[in-house]
């Protein structure tokens, strides 16, 4: 999955409106236009598409969490230079206050079946035995149960 995707589809699942996308990256402290939002929610054959780094996606991961969760006081987090899939799903968990028992029923909604152990093993830091790469597939299906379940 490319960061575009990942962006639409967040959009399109929360109803973010343009405005709201635009406060979202203010909470991370970042300054962004219209215009540079519509060209990364373009499809990417349109003349117009530009691709949105991993650090930008990062800023937007940051200011989603803040716009959920409230923003705290002090410094922010520092956006990643570049994300993983495994960066993206943390992320979001903590941006929607999931539990590992939330997440599970949100792949039981797209009829994919995860154990705890499998799920701990994303969370984990790369330099443990136990870690695990999220794979696209598994993040894909993850953002589709988002939608089943947050998008009217």
């Amino acid at each position: 999955m490319n960061n575009n995707d990942i962006l639409r589809r967040l959009r399109y699942t929360f109803k973010l409106s343009d405005d709201n996308m635009i406060r979202i990256f203010a909470l991370a402290d970042a300054e962004v236009t219209r215009s540079e939002i519509s060209d990364w929610l373009k499809k990417d054959d349109d003349e117009a598409f530009k691709e949105i780094h991993d650090k930008q996606l990062a800023i937007f991961l940051n200011g989603f969490i803040n716009y959920r969760r409230g923003k705290k006081d002090g410094a922010q987090a520092i956006p990643e230079k570049s994300t993983n899939n495994n960066i993206i799903l943390r992320k979001l968990k903590i941006a929607l206050d999931l539990k590992d028992e939330d997440i599970l029923d949100i792949f039981k909604l797209v009829d994919m079946q995860v154990s705890r152990h499998e799920l701990s093993a994303l969370f984990r830091k790369p330099i443990q035995s136990q870690y695990r790469v999220c794979k696209d597939q598994f993040l894909r299906n993850f953002l589709q149960g988002l939608q089943l379940k947050f998008h009217d």
